[in-house]
């Protein structure tokens, strides 16, 4: 089973390099891009950031909890001291993000993509990533912390990571 998890998620993010979305979709009224320092620190709790985008942005100390972020992007962007607690970030994709003293706890990361995302510090307490894509260099990191249930989907955080 797990091993067809692993091949199923290499060949989706094959599909994705090798023909990327359209400019299309990226032009979207739902798309938030920001510029500069006018998101460092903002406080985004429970608000509805549904496929929201966030590219070379400042999110430093910026308050995500209990944020709706499905489908949402973090694109080549430090998320230090991001407060990402009870966030439904499913089916979203972080790539070349780096989550640094970041809190994670209890958000639900379930069929996220997170290749090449670096995960140093944080808290992962309750955190659900059932399916979800990551570097095994920091799924090790992050099982060495790991702990909890997710309260939301009552899926144990070591186990939807696939801690040994």
């Amino acid at each position: 089973m797990r091993y067809w998890r692993v091949l199923a998620s290499f060949v989706l993010a094959m599909v994705l390099l090798l023909f990327p979305l359209s400019a299309e979709a990226a032009s979207s009224s739902s798309i938030t891009r920001s510029a500069g320092d006018e998101v460092q620190g903002k406080d985004f709790s429970g608000q509805n950031l549904v496929e929201a985008e966030f590219t070379n942005v400042d999110l430093e100390n910026a308050n995500f909890s209990n944020a709706d972020l499905r489908g949402g992007v973090f694109n080549g962007i430090v998320l230090e001291g991001v407060n990402l607690h009870g966030v439904d970030f499913s089916n979203g994709i972080a790539y070349l993000a780096r989550f640094k003293n970041a809190d994670l706890s209890d958000a639900v990361l379930t069929d996220a993509m997170m290749l090449r995302s670096i995960f140093d510090n944080v808290n992962v307490t309750g955190a659900d990533f059932t399916n979800a894509v990551l570097d095994g260099t920091e799924v090790k990191k992050l099982c060495a912390k790991a702990s909890g249930v997710n309260s939301k989907t009552g899926v144990d955080t070591r186990e939807s990571l696939g801690c040994k």
